[in-house]
């Protein structure tokens, strides 16, 4: 089985890493022969996942302005209402891609949650066009983010696998029946333990991640936030290690947690992890903290995959999803809205702080049956094939 892997961004996000590497490596090992190829946006990125067969450059095309395209592009779509034909010249490098391989695997994740995609519908339609067998691999979609264009598009697909039990529930209520219910990947991934940095406390360290997407859609975010470090600080003996997941060009993690760092490092107690580390050594840090506290969706993958008590400052429904599955209820998670008072953080990590041992041991029985599921998604792709 030739496999290819699109809609990936590339892996200046760890997250997107984070799903690539462990799916073909979930694959690899459960499915004879299968051999893996990623079509990336940015192929560069991806070079340090060992176990690919291949990358493919995956970036977008422009439309040169003025040629033949452009104006077939602009006649078709001011006419007809038709923009396929320029999605179909924007995507082409994937698109081009699709005869070489048995399926493909639209990998990114959260990807529907974020408005109209008409590139990947263009390349969805392609794909069965030509016969290929289509999987919409570990997603997690709003109901507030379905629309009639974006059912017709999940219709498309021989297999969606819901990471999350809000998502399948959903999509099932809206009468999708090409449905499985399975869990991140990201849950399996390995991890790679580098030496502790200075100031690290082994068995005393909180790491915090916040991101640029949740602090612009909650202009409060970040003073609560500084709320919440500030009290860390006055009322434990716990070293913080401020810990970035994503550098992407505006949407980089590090530069943000780089200013808190300036505000915070004189304390002597307050570490910033550095931006070039990859999925698989920010997890091998993560894995020996006490306590995460996150924006990044798989950067508290990683901690719960280890067993660490995480808050999370949630922004979507894998959020509450994932938290819901691990836990029987969205245990500290914090919706957009929550996160603009401090007082909302500092009473989470409270929570947090006395159930220590309790979340530990909820996670140490949850957690394997978790990446159970996570396995299932491979299952559901054998019997498609």
């Amino acid at each position: 089985m030739k496999i290819m892997m699109f809609a990936h961004g590339g892996s200046l996000n760890r997250g997107c890493e984070a799903i690539v590497r462990s799916s073909t490596q979930m694959i690899k090992e459960n499915i004879s022969g299968a051999r893996v190829f990623l079509a990336s946006e940015q192929p560069d990125t991806d070079r340090a996942i060992p176990s690919l067969d291949g990358i493919y450059d995956g970036s977008k095309s422009e439309i040169a302005k003025p040629s033949l395209n452009w104006i077939m592009s602009a006649v078709r779509f001011k006419l007809l209402k038709d923009e396929s034909y320029a999605t179909g010249i924007i995507e082409q490098n994937t698109i081009s891609r699709i005869k070489d391989v048995d399926v493909c695997l639209s990998i990114g994740g959260d990807n529907y949650c974020y408005g109209e995609q008409p590139g990947w519908y263009e390349i969805d339609r392609r794909v069965k066009r030509q016969g290929k067998k289509l999987v919409l691999w570990g997603c997690s979609i709003g109901e507030e983010d379905m629309t009639d264009r974006k059912l017709e598009d999940l219709k498309l697909f021989d297999l969606i696998l819901a990471r999350e039990s809000l998502t399948y529930n959903m999509l099932r209520e809206q009468g999708l029946r090409n449905v499985e219910l399975c869990a991140d990947p990201a849950f399996t991934m390995e991890k790679e333990e580098l030496p502790l940095p200075d100031g690290w406390q082994p068995g005393n360290t909180i790491g915090v991640n916040f991101s640029p997407l949740v602090s612009s859609r909650n202009k409060q975010a970040g003073s609560a936030v500084r709320e919440l470090l500030s009290h860390i600080l006055k009322t434990t003996d716990m070293t913080i290690a401020l810990t970035p997941h994503v550098m992407v060009d505006g949407n980089n993690d590090y530069e943000l947690l780089r200013l808190f760092h300036e505000e915070f490092k004189d304390t002597g107690r307050v570490i910033l992890l550095p931006d070039h580390l990859t999925a698989v050594q920010y997890k091998g840090y993560i894995a020996r903290m006490r306590f995460f506290i996150g924006a990044r969706t798989h950067a508290t993958i990683a901690a719960y995959s280890n067993f660490v008590p995480t808050m999370v400052l949630g922004y979507s429904v894998k959020s509450k999803g994932i938290a819901k599955d691990l836990f029987g209820e969205e245990k500290l998670v914090l919706g957009i809205k929550e996160i603009s008072s401090g007082g909302n953080l500092i009473a989470k990590f409270s929570e947090m702080l006395v159930e220590e041992e309790e979340i530990k041991a909820a996670l140490r029985q949850s957690v394997p049956r978790i990446q159970q599921m996570s396995y299932k998604a491979v299952d559901y792709l054998k019997e498609l094939a």
